[in-house]
């Protein structure tokens, strides 16, 4: 099969080889997915440059991507031969596994291929995984927000602009805070506000009356904690997915105690079991009533990964960098 992997960390255009591999085998319980997609999470990106801390080589050689899209072609030992076949959405494919999605193939556990509904189409699935199982995570994974107002922060990103959708679809109002009005636009939030040019707490809290919000999906918590203290109500969770602006930051321990604040720090590769069948559960029955729109941004063909990683580290495109396989 073709597919593209790397061997060692590094810039993407020095790192990445495209060749062939031998096909992957379904062992047992797992299943074989001939991948039509593959999705580039910035997960992806950074894991291959070695920017996280402590970085070795967990593989000798690694096939990135762990978000796909594409059919059953064979099945291992214990799937049921139904499932040859089936069109499926793929994630999780890359985590603690050394092959993920970039690549003609890939074989993983069945459960990590969900059936795709046949009105969408794969590149659309191929950027559905991650981010959207984690805000799916992050809005529902701690119970209903129906009446609810849900702030979420960086609307425009892959999981904020899935956040600000499902709290939207679930029942609750959303705000999210943005850099622009393209932004706003793009992020699908009726309400929102311009972090770069207007205090997000003050503005919050005269969009609510002064009552304040509920719930936060957040996409950098020390660079918002101050914020979220002033503008969530007593009793409300902040989920947080990422704290991209400092890993470690100063817990305000006590005004969070003393607004009885819940913190959920969530990463998606973790969810197990029931959670995680509700949730695909729940993002099988949007898709198959069409309520989820998608962010594709096309990134060429295998052979044009190194430059697709490129762009997605830049961080200047809005949606989901895909590649066609």
């Amino acid at each position: 099969m073709r597919a593209v992997y790397y061997e060692g960390f590094g810039p993407a255009a020095e790192v990445l080889v495209p060749g062939d591999l031998p096909d992957p085998v379904p062992g047992q319980g797992e299943v074989l997915v001939a991948l039509r997609a593959t999705g580039i999470n910035p997960s992806d990106v950074k894991l291959r440059a070695g920017a996280r801390p402590g970085a070795v080589m967990a593989y000798p050689r690694v096939i990135p991507h762990s978000d796909g899209a594409g059919v059953i072609e064979a099945i291992g030992p214990g799937v049921d031969p139904a499932r040859v076949g089936e069109r499926v959405w793929v994630w999780n494919a890359a985590w603690q596994r050394a092959f993920g999605t970039a690549a003609e193939r890939v074989a993983l556990p069945a459960e990590q291929a969900v059936r795709l509904p046949d009105g969408v189409a794969f590149r659309e699935a191929a950027c559905f995984g991650i981010p959207a199982m984690t805000a799916w995570m992050a809005v529902l994974g701690d119970g209903p927000v129906e009446g609810q107002t849900v702030l979420v922060t960086g609307g425009a990103g892959t999981v904020g602009r899935y956040a600000c959708q499902m709290a939207r679809l679930a029942g609750a109002r959303v705000i999210t805070t943005v850099s622009s009005a393209a932004k706003a636009a793009h992020s699908t939030a009726g309400d929102w506000v311009n972090y770069r040019d207007t205090d997000v707490a003050e503005a919050v809290m005269d969009m609510t009356g002064g009552a304040g919000v509920d719930r936060i999906v957040e996409v950098d918590f020390a660079a918002n904690q101050e914020a979220s203290l002033a503008l969530i109500k007593p009793g409300g969770t902040i989920a947080s997915y990422a704290s991209a602006s400092q890993m470690a930051p100063t817990l305000q321990f006590y005004p969070l105690m003393f607004k009885n604040i819940r913190l959920h720090m969530l990463i998606v590769y973790q969810l197990q079991g029931a959670a995680r069948r509700a949730g695909e559960a729940q993002l099988t029955a949007w898709l198959e009533a069409g309520a989820l729109s998608h962010a594709v941004v096309p990134g060429g063909g295998l052979a044009d990964c190194a430059a697709a990683h490129d762009l997605v580290a830049a961080g200047e495109k809005m949606g989901t960098v895909v590649l066609d396989i």
